[in-house]
């Protein structure tokens, strides 16, 4: 990600004290650097179809200027941005394609390919937030209600997200962080007014937020964090082009209320926006294409006012920027941040607070990530999604990545995916590459640069195999090593030279414990026993000490709430360290150097309680706070920014 606030350069004096110590304190972020300026428009007819992209600096009015081309001249398709890539999705040339094309939006030149769509079709509407693309409906050519969507970060295929309530083309697409609107559009044999949204962190089908004030097809829409709004269009209703401007808030549910108007009533239009100003670009009206720009501010109510004119009329084309409604203007703390008093902010051992709970296997395969800040006790949060709703894999981590290795998925059943999250930035996981192996039921570990993945079990065999990745490249697995028996559902920890394996079924439970040196690669070692035959067990860790905790009890009839210990430089068997607040397996843990948290879990039924323990002192543990659902088979391994194998 870019560098954010506060930079030597641009935070200093009561800003710098006052709000970012703030920020710091209270939310843990910084405010994003201002890169919502730019607004690119791409592609359509002038009157042939075109590949020009054009660039227009929203906080000055002004002309539009020439960027770059498309790879193919393309007319009606869908774009989306984050702050530092943009793309757009289908059209016709004047075939139908599924191509995506991506640019970064502050360095000018040619588009190049980023993969495609998954069904081929034009005048689909795109818009999303920070991390996810999200493509609405289109004309295949019969009306589309597909929803499919792509990971900003990584360069690939759609994959499916959901369906429209209606299928429908030339919608009014936008967004703020956390939820999607798709409004209008033409849906046979008429125009829509129908307005659909979705939860951008959860794919699924749309659901029905209101109605529009009339029937609209080739409508434009942008937003800002808390207001959607639309301009333009064909007006079913009246039979003709329409410069009526409608919005909604986010936050409710209901119809779309009059805003004002446009300059000119026309359709096929370019919108886009930063924070507080919205532009309509081009477009149609009933004398021809237009090169005009208008603009109004999102916050109030009145008529569009001219803002400057496009280097030529175009219509058919689509607009996006890199300061829309869908983009947080604050942004977890990253490792290059500077704090108040100038010093860089620590991070690593002990002193990453980021806590991750990646997936899991029931009450359904979920894809869903719960934040939580370790050091202090509350609820969980959403962070982003899996590339692949799945369970039981197993996890390790950096200061700056969490690697999560395979899973059980409800489609393939076992997965040999692994998943890359960037803990400086709330959003969803990305492709890293393979395991060898495809299988559950696997415990992972780390140090700063190594993740390594352990056991586990794709029926009928349990698997004695051990894999690493170098955490900051992507690619796949190698071999390190064997376990001392093939086996799964082991509780995995480390610390920055040793990581344990603990606990475990073959498939009878286990209280063996062995280790590894992560540093090398060869086969692990005893180490000594656990208190008691366990599996499906949570690990934890500081610096010096290593945690055991839940489990399935020898006759794998209940959970247990045995929480032990074991000094991880030397070898030796566990001792006692005490209770969990509610017995319970197929747990995950995460931690800091300081304190551990173990989440989720069966007791029997599936639960969304977190407890925390003092890795340093011994005794019970006590309330941290709630999952988001309650679940079991979270990742198993290490999850977190400053767990005790960081240094």
């Amino acid at each position: 990600m870019a560098n954010s606030y506060p930079r030597r350069d641009q935070a200093s004096g009561i800003w710098k004290i006052n709000q970012i110590t703030k920020n710091i304190k209270d939310q843990g972020t910084y405010p994003q650097l201002n890169l919502g300026d730019r607004m690119l428009v791409s592609g359509g007819s002038n009157p042939g179809i075109t590949n020009t992209i054009e660039s227009i600096e929203i906080s000055t009015a002004g002309n539009a200027t020439n960027f770059g081309d498309l790879v193919t001249a393309t007319q009606d398709s869908g774009s989306a941005s984050s702050t530092t890539r943009l793309i757009i999705g289908g059209g016709d040339t004047p075939s139908l394609v599924n191509t995506i094309n991506y640019v970064n939006p502050h360095n000018s030149g040619n588009a190049a390919d980023f993969g495609n769509l998954t069904v081929a079709r034009q005048q689909t509407s795109a818009s999303g937030n920070s991390t996810t693309g999200i493509f609405c409906g289109g004309r295949t050519p019969s009306s589309s209600d597909v929803i499919d969507f792509v990971t900003f970060t990584t360069l690939g295929n759609a994959a499916d997200f959901g369906n429209l309530t209606v299928g429908r083309w030339g919608g009014a697409v936008a967004s703020n962080p956390t939820r999607l609107i798709c409004a209008g559009g033409y849906s046979t044999p008429t125009g829509s007014n129908t307005i659909d949204f979705i939860q951008i962190s959860t794919t699924g089908n749309a659901t029905d937020f209101g109605d529009l004030s009339a029937n609209f097809n080739a409508v434009a829409a942008t937003s800002s964090a808390t207001r959607w709004m639309q301009g333009g269009g064909y007006d079913y209703s009246a039979g003709g082009f329409s410069n009526n401007i409608e919005y909604v808030e986010f936050g409710s549910l209901g119809n779309s209320v009059n805003f004002g108007d446009l300059t000119s009533a026309r359709y096929t239009i370019g919108a886009a926006s930063n924070s507080s100003k919205a532009l309509f670009a081009g477009g149609e009206t009933s004398g021809g294409r237009v090169n005009t720009i208008d603009f109004v501010t999102i916050a109030t109510r009145s008529n569009a006012t001219d803002f400057g004119d496009l280097t030529a009329a175009t219509n058919n084309t689509c607009g996006a920027s890199t300061g829309h409604g869908g983009i947080e203007n604050f942004v977890p703390r990253a490792p290059e941040l500077y704090s108040p008093t100038g010093k860089v902010v620590p991070r690593g051992s002990g002193v990453g607070n980021v806590g991750l709970f990646a997936g899991y296997h029931a009450p359904s395969h979920s894809s869903e990530i719960d934040f939580i800040n370790i050091q202090s006790t509350s609820n969980a949060t959403d962070f982003g999604n899996l590339t692949v709703a799945r369970g039981r894999g197993g996890a390790g981590s950096s200061s700056t990545r969490l690697i999560v290795f395979g899973g059980e998925t409800p489609s393939s059943g076992v997965s040999d995916a692994i998943d890359s999250i960037e803990f400086a930035s709330i959003g969803n996981a990305a492709d890293f590459g393979n395991l060898s192996v495809t299988r559950y039921q696997t415990g992972g570990l780390s140090n700063q640069t190594r993740a390594v993945n352990c056991g586990g079990y794709n029926s009928p065999a349990f698997y004695n195999t051990i894999e690493y990745v170098t955490i900051t490249t992507t690619g796949n697995a190698s071999d390190f090593g064997d376990l001392s028996a093939a086996k799964g559902s082991c509780g995995t920890t480390s610390s920055s030279t040793r990581g344990l394996i603990m606990g475990g079924r073959t498939p009878s439970n286990l209280n063996v414990i062995e280790y590894i040196t992560i540093g090398s690669t060869g086969n692990a070692t005893d180490f000594g026993d656990l208190t008691d035959n366990t599996s499906t067990n949570a690990g934890a860790s500081s610096t010096t000490r290593g945690l055991s905790a839940g489990g399935l009890n020898p006759g794998d009839s209940a959970g247990v709430n045995i929480i032990d210990y074991v000094t991880i430089a030397s070898t030796g068997n566990a001792q006692d360290f005490g209770d969990l607040t509610v017995a319970r397996y197929i747990i995950a843990g995460t931690s800091n150097s300081l304190r551990a948290v173990f989440g989720g879990g069966k007791a029997p039924s599936d639960s969304n309680v977190m407890d925390y323990v003092t890795i340093a002192s011994t005794g019970n543990a006590a309330d941290f706070g709630d999952l988001i659902t309650a679940s079991s088979g979270r990742s198993e391994g290490q999850c977190s920014n400053g767990h005790g194998g960081l240094s």
